[in-house]
């Protein structure tokens, strides 16, 4: 039986390589696990599976032996509007209208695994992924241009996982994160006069970058009811996009950023539980995702204009222009209730203030990630005398949207939002 659930593994590893996009809390997946995104997010102080092990490791060890196989179909509906008519050079420039971004549908896998060594120690892996900056704009609509234009970001995640439990039921846990990251981007030729390497800025292809980080965690009973928990991300550090480092600060550099959520659950009764998170990322801590589009695009041009070849300020420099994105903090509420016949009944909601700043919509027609509330549903059915379960869950993002000025005449207005369904199953042992 073991066997053959690595086998599983090993499958949706391959699948997971493939596509992975999300772009909800910024770029972060609105919860990991699905017994976790039926409550919003919540559960950093509640484990019900190994996919725990992605938001806070100390959890794997009240879990027992379990793999969990979960596949969602996410759908962001996402599109920009100008307004206005174009503005003479150097300032920016679009076509008035609306654009929607084509391919709407994903498919997106995400398991794990666990094993209790004895009554205090577990070991785990599990298997995540995100990405969420992917548009797809048609060439007819030509966006910046060049034809057609958009990007494709991919994440997979691989965090083998150990937790230690004391006789108190408080745990620690750390987990080694090891990371991939798939990028192409296509139809950013406006932006060469503004790239210290234009051969490395657009249409190259997909590119691949690797890197590490840990995450951590602990698990604190401060009652008989209630339940403290919290997980750290560290930022990944990861090797550079060499075909797209006249994109990217730092010539390439597309670091992920640190995370931490802390939350508390709740047993009000023997069948209710209550829970609460915050979870903060740190976007504006990486260049490529923080650094400002004002006044690096000014510092640039001025330098171009003035005969420089390259400048720390453009595209691909130390310094260089990025998607301007704030740090983002989320709250989440989830609700848990134990029914009978087996049957567990989840919602929840969260809300985060959006990323993006106003000023800097031109270059986030690219990255469109200004989703703020989630509203979720799941259940989990008990099979097989409690040896298997059938899981479920549902998220709906209403339309959120923000409006910004690129020049005395235009404004362009970014809008999302959202569905997505994930089916899972869960194998006890």
């Amino acid at each position: 039986m073991i066997k053959s659930a690595l086998k599983s593994l090993a499958f949706f590893s391959a699948i997971a390589f493939c596509s992975t996009a999300f772009a909800t809390n910024g770029y972060l997946a609105h919860g990991y696990g699905i017994k976790s995104k039926g409550m919003a997010g919540t559960g950093v102080a509640l484990p019900q599976d190994s996919l725990i092990g992605a938001t806070n490791p100390a959890g794997i060890v009240f879990v027992g032996n379990r793999l969990d196989l979960g596949v969602s179909i996410f759908s962001p509906r996402r599109s920009y509007d100008v307004e206005g008519t174009p503005s003479a050079p150097p300032s920016p420039a679009l076509a008035p209208g609306k654009v929607d971004s084509d391919r709407e549908y994903f498919i997106i896998p995400e398991f794990g695994m666990t094993w209790q060594l004895d009554d205090h120690k577990a070991v785990a892996v599990t298997v995540t992924g995100n990405g969420g900056m992917n548009t797809k704009y048609a060439s007819s609509e030509n966006t910046y241009g060049g034809g057609k234009a958009g990007i494709d970001l991919s994440q997979l995640f691989i965090a083998p996982t150990f937790s230690y439990r004391f006789d108190n039921d408080a745990a620690i846990g750390v987990s080694a994160i090891l990371a991939y990251q798939g990028f192409e981007a296509k139809g950013l030729s406006q932006f060469a006069g503004l790239s210290n390497s234009p051969s490395d800025l657009t249409d190259n292809g997909h590119d691949s970058s690797y890197g590490a980080g840990i995450n951590v965690g602990f698990i604190l009973p401060v009652g008989s009811k209630v339940t403290l928990g919290g997980g750290y991300r560290s930022r990944i550090y990861m090797s550079e996009f060499d075909d797209y480092k006249g994109l990217f600060a730092e010539k390439g550099d597309f670091d992920i950023p640190a995370s931490a959520t802390i939350g508390l659950a709740w047993k009000t009764t023997e069948q209710l539980t209550v829970l609460l998170d915050v979870q903060k990322t740190w976007y504006s801590q990486v260049d490529a995702i923080g650094n400002s589009q004002n006044p690096a695009m000014g510092a640039c041009g001025a330098a171009k204009f003035g005969g420089a070849t390259t400048h720390p300020s453009c595209l691909g420099g130390n310094k260089g222009l990025g998607f301007g994105w704030d740090d983002m903090t989320t709250v989440k509420l989830g609700v848990q209730y134990e029914a009978s016949n087996d049957w567990t009944w989840r919602a929840g909601y969260s809300h985060g203030n959006q990323p993006i700043p106003d000023s800097e919509v031109f270059f986030n027609i690219l990255a469109p990630g200004v989703m703020e509330e989630h509203f979720t549903v799941g259940f989990t059915k008990k099979i097989a005398n409690g040896q298997q379960e059938i899981n479920f869950a549902a998220m709906y993002a209403p339309t959120h949207n923000i409006k910004g000025a690129i020049s005395p005449t235009q404004t362009v207005e970014l809008e999302m939002k959202q569905y997505q369904l994930e089916l899972g199953w869960s194998l006890l042992f």
